[in-house]
């Protein structure tokens, strides 16, 4: 919200966050303004709501945040409580809903964009894996279950990271250009800004691909740093993660899991694909701020969520 940072997370096919009341009303106008253009651009309907923490508590749950920073330029929050998750359900029940913007509202999404290629399985597949507890809020147990699951996947190269430590790679044309095309066009007709891409794109590819510095953008510094600064491991009243991940370590999460869920601890739900994908927010590339949301290629964490089997 105007250039101020807030706690946020993105979890596949949604996304929350957190905002000081007085942000509340233009947080909420964004909000209203992301639902106006999904539904003019791609015929998609979006639940969006705010929930005031104070009836969170109310509840007998909370929002707390934490920050997690894999590396010197960014930080991801991490959320516990339960209250994301209460919302969440309420949202879906139709609680707390946002009214609708005007048609013709354009959000402000600068810096969206989907330019690096889907990044391959380098150790057999790319597991989805997403973990909630049973009952509102994550206890001890959970906790001890957690950091278990996050320790055999240490063992991994990268710890499971999608992304290998030279970073992603780039290829002409980006597979998101046309994401990237209904994302920025705003009063621009669609194919005319897409065609404008096309060229841009290219440039970025050729510097990208050479490593062929440019006007202080290094291209290399910047592509290493894509693979530190990607939210591969996240929490928000569950522990989601992304793993580049081979036969034996998830047959060990399998089991680690199946025995939790049997003893009541947990819900969870795995999706295994041959590919991740990244979704990235670059505010410039002259900085090392610019943040990358990783998921599975084939159905990521909403295909692991629609898995879980409810008690």
């Amino acid at each position: 919200a105007a250039g101020r940072a807030f706690p946020f997370v993105f979890g596949g096919d949604g996304a929350g966050f957190a905002c000081a009341p007085d942000r509340a009303a233009e947080a909420g106008a964004a909000l209203a303004a992301v639902r106006c253009w999904a539904a003019q651009e791609f015929g998609m309907e979006l639940r969006v709501a705010m929930v005031p923490v104070a009836e969170v508590r109310a509840a007998g749950l909370d929002v707390a945040v934490a920050r997690y920073q894999p590396s010197p330029g960014v930080d991801y929050a991490m959320f516990s409580g339960g209250g994301l998750s209460w919302a969440e359900t309420r949202m879906k029940a139709g609680a707390y809903a946002l009214p609708k913007a005007p048609a013709g509202t354009i959000p402000d999404l600068t810096g969206l964009s989907c330019r690096w290629s889907n990044v391959k399985s380098r150790n057999g597949s790319i597991l989805s894996v997403v973990i909630q507890p049973v009952g509102a809020a994550s206890g001890p147990e959970f906790t001890r279950l957690s950091e278990k699951v996050i320790s055999i996947a240490r063992h991994l190269e990268r710890a499971g990271h999608p992304v290998p430590t030279e970073g992603a790679i780039t290829r002409w044309p980006p597979p998101g250009l046309t994401l990237e095309a209904h994302a920025s066009h705003g009063a621009i007709p669609l194919a005319r800004h897409k065609r404008k891409l096309l060229m841009v794109t290219l440039l970025n590819w050729f510097f990208l691909r050479w490593k062929i510095p440019v006007n202080g953008f290094d291209p290399a510094h910047y592509t290493v740093t894509v693979g530190r600064n990607a939210d591969f491991r996240k929490f928000d009243d569950g522990l989601k993660m992304t793993l580049d991940c081979d036969a034996g370590t998830q047959k060990k999460l399998r089991a680690v899991l199946e025995q939790a869920a049997q003893d009541g601890t947990i819900r969870y739900g795995l999706c295994e694909q041959d590919e991740a994908m990244m979704t990235c927010i670059v505010p410039s590339i002259l900085t090392d701020d610019h943040v990358h949301f990783i998921d599975g290629a084939a159905g990521g964490y909403t295909q692991a969520a629609a898995g879980i089997k409810v008690p």
